[in-house]
């Protein structure tokens, strides 16, 4: 058998509704909850030439404070990052096809 043969079938979201909507009544049906515990937030320091400048970009933007203005710039990076990545990946399938 060919590896593709063994890989299951990816399913939709409906598809996966349907299934778990099916199962929900039945408790043999369900592992074990998993315990899940929140991690404390992570503090870092900057340098002080660079947190003036963020200081000084954030009362430019009119942010209520710089940790707010530092949160949504490094969202809206690590969300421009994951695009770049995804479109790397696409570009990848679609040259080995």
């Amino acid at each position: 058998m060919s590896p593709r043969n063994n890989m299951t079938k990816r399913l939709s979201e409906s598809e996966i509704d349907q299934i778990v909507t099916a199962q929900s009544g039945d408790d043999s049906a369900w592992e074990a909850p998993v315990r899940v515990q929140r991690t404390a937030p992570t503090a870092f320091s900057l340098p002080v030439e660079l947190a003036a400048r963020a200081a000084f970009l954030a009362q430019l933007h009119r942010t209520p404070s710089v940790e707010d203005w530092l949160r949504r710039v490094i969202q809206e990076r690590v969300e421009l990052e994951e695009a770049a990545f995804i479109g790397f990946k696409r570009s990848l399938a679609a040259r080995a096809t």
